[in-house]
């Protein structure tokens, strides 16, 4: 990362551990003041006294604790940062269930946590972006937003969700220094994938090494990685979208999916 953050303040929601704490790493390390995010006030001062220690001291952290798959809980994180210049639309979850067993309050739980977190902030920070004219956004979406995932259609259904939203705002910001783009990475070693690979290669009865390489094999043929991503592989292309040297990409979807996706563009 060579472009300098310095200056400028980030948030970076659902960043105690995996894709967004790498994301969030990154930012600090480019001078960003940066607020850490996630659901409990536990793992969020176990992320900010790990990056303090990996940081130094002169790393510029705060932290709050807010659900913000709720209303309430995104309203909690605005009332404490009001203006930032750098928002990552981060917070998600996943998992794998069959379509058939899936009910209401799954699909409604994942588009809450997926897609209205990210509305909902977006909507206030970027009127303060455009006022000052400059700003980024960047939704963290995922190839599964482009290739459904058989396995998890309502994920993907909240992924793709998130690449139309980051390309309407783009359109609002015509003719400003402000930018709205999506980066959309492969499958990613997090913390929750670490979980789903190490619980089914138990069930399986083989290692994660082996159950990784059965994965590209038969569910992700098409990467050309044959690999998990690492969240800081990601979190350098993050950085970068989030960046002054970013200015003529606006209205993008960003691949950092390992070629899993087929089509050229």
């Amino acid at each position: 990362m060579t472009t300098s953050l310095q200056h400028q303040r980030a948030i970076v929601t659902g960043s105690t551990a995996g894709i967004g704490y790498a994301i969030a790493e990154e930012l600090a390390r480019a001078g960003a003041e940066v607020i850490i995010n996630g659901r409990t006030q536990e793992r969020v001062d176990q992320a900010l006294n790990s990056l303090r220690n990996t940081l130094g001291s002169d790393a510029k952290l705060h932290g709050v604790a807010a659900d913000v798959g709720t209303a309430t809980g995104t309203r909690a994180l605005i009332e404490h940062h009001p203006d930032v210049d750098i928002l990552i639309n981060n917070a998600g979850i996943f998992a794998v269930q069959p379509f058939l067993e899936s009910k209401d309050e799954d699909w409604q739980k994942f588009y809450e946590t997926n897609v209205l977190s990210g509305v909902r902030l977006s909507r206030h920070y970027l009127a303060g972006m455009l006022q000052r004219n400059r700003g980024r956004i960047v939704f963290i979406s995922s190839e599964s937003g482009v290739q459904i995932p058989v396995e998890m259609i309502h994920y993907g259904m909240t992924k793709a969700a998130q690449i139309a939203i980051a390309r309407g705002l783009a359109q609002l910001t015509s003719g400003t220094a402000v930018t709205v783009n999506s980066v959309l990475p492969g499958p990613t070693r997090s913390e929750g994938v670490g979980t789903f690979v190490a619980d089914f290669a138990r069930k399986q009865n083989v290692t994660a090494e082996e159950f990784e390489r059965d994965f590209f094999k038969n569910a992700r043929p098409t990467s050309l990685l044959k690999r998990f991503i690492e969240p800081e592989e990601v979190a350098r292309v993050v950085a970068f979208v989030a960046s002054p040297g970013a200015s003529a990409i606006n209205g993008a979807a960003v691949r950092a999916e390992g070629g899993v996706l087929l089509s050229a563009f």
